[in-house]
């Protein structure tokens, strides 16, 4: 099961961080990513990570002010918002996948309950 949480108001040019903590034996072994949905649009890849943390993908919207990362003693993947913009207001689920597959454009199969996060601006 995944857990996303930290989402909350905040105004543009602030910061937050999601976790995404998880239970199971199998998170350290599996690519984590994260999604977000704006109302009236389709869910959107937002980044992931490998099981090791050595790769990671951005959607290009987020480059340079979102980082993802992964604490797999503690089972639980982060994502660093940085700079924030209002379009960036969505709900953001985090979600996995078995290791191997490309960490985006793929059929993500664990999913979590989502975090609201909404801009000011």
């Amino acid at each position: 099961q995944l857990q996303a949480s930290g989402g909350g108001l905040v105004q543009a040019g602030g910061s937050l961080r999601l976790s995404c903590a998880t239970s199971g034996r199998t998170f350290s072994s599996i690519t984590m990513g994260w999604f977000r949905q704006a109302p009236g649009k389709e869910r959107e890849f937002v980044a992931a990570i490998s099981w090791t943390g050595s790769s990671t993908n951005y959607a290009d919207s987020v480059k340079g002010r979102f980082s993802i990362s992964r604490d797999n003693a503690v089972n639980t993947v982060y994502l660093q918002m940085g700079s924030l913009k209002p379009e960036d207001t969505a709900v953001y689920y985090c979600a996995g996948v078995p290791p191997g597959l490309p960490l985006r454009n793929t059929s993500y199969i664990y999913w979590g309950q989502g975090t609201q996060v909404t801009v000011s601006s």
